[in-house]
């Protein structure tokens, strides 16, 4: 299984708006993809990591490309 462990960008951390821009993405992939555990198409499992930025996260799916994805977005700062 792929995974890739990135650095959360976000200056809220893994908070709503956050949250919910990577699970919406998360969605529309089309494959399972996992933040630390969790379903990433999920914002509500996604906050409860409570992930802050700087927090070092653990990007996992049965997919190298939506893997890649994912922790490209958890890298931004998507409150920004």
């Amino acid at each position: 299984m792929p995974s890739k462990s990135v650095v959360v960008g976000s200056a809220v951390g893994l908070h709503a708006r956050p949250a919910a821009i990577i699970a919406e993405k998360a969605g529309e992939l089309g494959s399972d993809v996992t933040i630390n555990g969790v379903d990433a198409s999920s914002s509500l499992m996604i906050m409860t990591l409570g992930a802050g930025n700087g927090d070092t996260v653990e990007v996992a799916g049965d997919d190298q490309a939506a893997v890649d994805t994912i922790a490209a977005l958890v890298e931004q700062d998507l409150d920004a």
